[in-house]
């Protein structure tokens, strides 16, 4: 039977039920989820977010571990049995924010220019931190419940560092599982599918040599201006002509640098972007294609191609007897009809590196469509990295509670 249900407008209603395992202080949540917004700190800079999830984890009688990864924090909830039994699930949620300046102006914005929570990062701690309550309350299963709060999930290598540093070694456990908000999804909705879900992350960066003179006498210099939009151009090539079209992939070039003043034809000109694939032979043919194209076309333009692409995140993919245990979960917890099959996405995330190394599965949870934000709000959308971004409160005692009942399918609570 469903936990919790949702209108047309995303507000969720806990549905009737003896469970203890679903009786949230949705007020405390709520506050605690806007504190971390109103405060968002960069990856591995998390050091307010870090002391706040040390301080009520302790102040639950949950035992912690600090020091890892600079600033992640592990939270570690024995079971009736005291752990004994040796069986254990990790759950891991995300603590850092974004580069961003929030164009959000309601009560709970960002305190700090330039620095935003347009992840729902927040709403990630605050449900792991709320499902960590209950689970320290009851303690009603067998084994080890690890919260893995970790730092620097944006692309500054957080998981992967918790991974070299012992997470897997020093907290033994037999799965490891993510949960991230998602926009477009309805409120009340969950997800979680077999095989990968989210793209690989890879960065480039291309700068063309040239020879810098007057603008009214290009002919006498060369010009890496034009040969950089023809480059942009022909790289997408890549993606209609030499990928199958039955391979997903992105490549986008997003910064493009060069020139100083109007008159002057520029020394140099630099690309950089990122491209998104699922499948490694898909990645190497676009790495592969990407640089024959620029060092070719530089040379034809007698220009100097200077290319690099670097591999940062593998993409997420869910073990399937692991990501059918969560959808069978998430069937407990949503109303009919919001158990979704997760549609596979471009965006990636470093939890994929934990899935390397642990069987385990990554969930979506619908944020909606942006109609929960409080008057205020930003005129840009509702979705993830966008300024006008905030998390849906109403996801909490649902995130929270599949958290609570995930462990308990895992380890056998009652």
């Amino acid at each position: 039977m469903a936990l919790f249900t949702a209108d047309r407008r995303g507000n969720i209603t806990r549905m009737p039920t003896s469970s203890p395992a679903i009786d949230f202080d949705a007020e405390q949540i709520t506050a605690l989820r806007r504190d971390i917004h109103a405060h968002p700190e960069l990856g591995f800079e998390e050091q307010r977010t870090s002391e706040l999830v040390a301080a009520r984890l302790t102040e639950w009688g949950i035992p912690i571990h600090l020091g890892m990864a600079r600033t992640a924090v592990i939270g570690i909830v024995h079971g009736r049995d005291g752990g004994a039994c040796g069986r254990a699930i990790g759950l891991r949620a995300d603590m850092d924010a974004l580069p961003v300046h929030e164009a959000n102006t309601f009560a709970h914005a960002s305190r700090h220019a330039g620095v935003m929570h347009a992840c729902g990062h927040d709403g990630h701690t605050a449900m792991l931190l709320a499902a960590g309550q209950r689970l320290a309350l009851t303690r009603d299963f067998d084994g080890t419940a690890y919260l893995i709060f970790q730092p620097a999930e944006e692309g500054r290598g957080g998981a992967l560092a918790m991974i070299n540093e012992g997470l897997f070694d020093r907290f033994p456990m037999d799965a490891v599982f993510g949960l991230h908000n998602w926009p477009g999804y309805p409120v009340g909705s969950m997800a979680c599918s077999p095989g990968p879900v989210m793209a690989s992350a890879n960065t480039f960066k291309l700068v063309i040599h040239g020879v810098g003179g007057h603008a009214a006498s290009p002919h006498r210099g060369v010009d890496p201006m034009p040969l950089a939009c023809q480059i942009v151009q022909a790289w997408q090539t890549i993606v209609s002509r030499n990928k199958r079209p039955l391979d997903t992939a992105v490549l986008s070039v997003t910064m493009i640098h060069g020139g100083e003043a109007k008159n002057v034809v520029p020394d140099s000109c630099t690309l950089e972007g990122t491209v998104r694939a699922y499948r490694p032979e898909v990645l190497d043919l676009i790495e592969r294609r990407m640089r024959q194209i620029a060092e070719h076309s530089c040379a034809a333009f007698e220009a100097r191609a200077e290319f690099e692409f670097v591999r940062r995140a593998p993409p997420v993919v869910n073990h399937p007897h692991e990501a059918a245990v969560a959808a069978r979960v998430i069937a407990q917890v949503v109303a009919p009809g919001l158990a979704l099959v997760q549609e596979p996405a471009m965006p990636s995330e470093d939890f994929s590196f934990m899935l390397q190394v642990k069987p385990g599965a990554y969930c979506f949870i619908g944020n909606g469509d942006g109609l929960h934000r409080e008057s205020g709000h930003g005129e840009g959308p509702c979705m993830l990295h966008n300024p006008s971004y905030d998390f849906n409160d109403e996801l909490l005692p649902l995130g929270a509670a599949f958290w609570v009942r995930l462990v308990h399918e895992w380890l056998g609570g009652r």
